[in-house]
């Protein structure tokens, strides 16, 4: 249902992104746009990129009248930064920076100049995921969906308890919203103040070392109805196209769903969320699968944890190879971040609130929000008298 495409380099003229698939009807402007692209220009760590560039979303096509028309919706964004580069001779750029997409982009394509992979490969891509992802973020929110995200640890400093077994399931009932509200106000996206600080310190102690810091970031989904995704094909499981979407993501080497890789440590009746019936509502008594059971959601947070290296680029030059000699050459430093993870949560953000519009319009159908609005209404709920059993013996009746 939904697709897009984003093109553009990193000190080219501007990044265009396409989104096909939205419905007509959804109210949508520019301004819903930026909002998201600001914030992904802020966090502490962030390299000089981001005090040159004022992200700003022109959109042109697909939205007439404030409204979304149910074509495809055209998203443009100008590289404040490409004056120093359009009249510029460029130097050949040939030792490969370990890491980075400059050895396999030559390999891929055979470029002659590195430079043609670190353009394209460069995080300022996101900038058009995250465009996108705001307008899905925005037909979400018209089904009253809500998804956010936080910073949980950068080096070696997390929040308390992040990385313990049952974890996500122990937080079940944490007000997420207050978390969110922490999470902006705080300048490395901590929704915990002390934490907070000592990852600051952990930056400022990087930036002195000239080297770099990754992370890890929850990302929540908030009032998802239960029933979307599938069990019936791998590539209709929403716990694997949320996981595609957030590794698709540069520097991104981990997504874990609920508790992850913390639920190979215990045994399995520690780690199911069982279930009770309230008032003719079924309902989990924790939330350690993360909102998806069978790739299907359940109706409870939907919690994407996903971990990203430190920044390939650092001050401090790593060994290489220069590629027109083939002798021995340490690599030479592009303006980067010190440590991207604070910048990145809006990213995770984005990927998710399109992977789950994408799965919401699969379910509902219909070219319009008016017309979704009944069937999202008339979606089967996790209630005893929605899930009428036969109880009655059959067989399977194959010849």
């Amino acid at each position: 249902m939904i697709r897009f495409l984003t093109a553009g380099e990193s000190h080219g003229p501007s990044l265009t992104a396409i989104l096909e698939g939205m419905p007509a009807g959804l109210p949508l402007s520019s301004a819903d746009i930026d909002a998201d692209l600001a914030r992904r220009q802020q966090g502490f760590g962030s390299g000089g990129r981001m005090k040159i560039e004022r992200d700003h979303a022109r959109i042109t096509a697909g939205v007439m009248a404030g409204k979304t028309t149910g074509g495809p919706i055209a998203f443009v964004v100008e590289n404040l930064d490409h004056v120093k580069w359009r009249e510029r001779d460029i130097a050949p750029m040939t030792i490969p920076r370990p890491g980075h997409a400059d050895l396999t982009g030559a390999v891929k394509y055979g470029y002659r100049e590195l430079r043609l992979a670190l353009e394209r490969a460069s995080a300022r891509e996101t900038t058009m995921r995250v465009a996108v992802g705001a307008a899905c973020r925005k037909l979400l929110a018209e089904f009253g969906i809500l998804a956010g995200g936080y910073v949980v640890s950068i080096g070696e400093v997390s929040t308390e308890g992040i990385g313990q077994v049952g974890q996500v399931g122990k937080v079940e009932g944490v007000d997420y919203l207050e978390r969110f509200r922490a999470a902006e106000a705080s300048d490395v996206r901590c929704y915990d103040p002390a934490t907070a600080e000592r990852m600051r310190e952990a930056i400022r102690q990087i930036m002195q070392a000239k080297d770099t810091l990754g992370g890890v970031i929850e990302c929540v989904a908030l009032n998802v109805p239960p029933g979307l995704g599938s069990h019936v094909h791998w590539d209709r499981r929403l716990s694997a196209r949320i996981a595609a979407a957030v590794m698709s993501i540069h520097a991104m080497k981990g997504v874990e769903i609920g508790d992850g890789f913390a639920e190979t440590l215990r045994p399995g009746t520690h780690v199911q969320d069982q279930l009770m019936v309230e008032d003719g509502e079924i309902r989990q008594t924790s939330n350690h699968a993360g909102g998806l059971e069978g790739g299907i959601t359940n109706g409870a947070p939907i919690v994407v944890r996903a971990a990203l290296k430190p920044i390939a680029t650092t001050l401090t030059p790593l060994q290489s190879v220069d590629l027109a000699t083939g002798a021995p050459a340490a690599t030479q430093y592009e303006r980067s971040d010190f440590c991207q993870v604070p910048r990145a949560v809006p990213i995770v953000e984005a990927m998710l609130c399109i992977v789950l519009a994408d799965a919401l319009l699969e379910k509902l159908g219909g070219d319009s929000i008016d017309e979704m609005r009944p069937r999202f209404e008339a979606l089967r709920r996790l209630r005893l008298d929605a899930l009428r059993m036969d109880n009655t013996p059959w067989r399977f009746g194959y010849d």
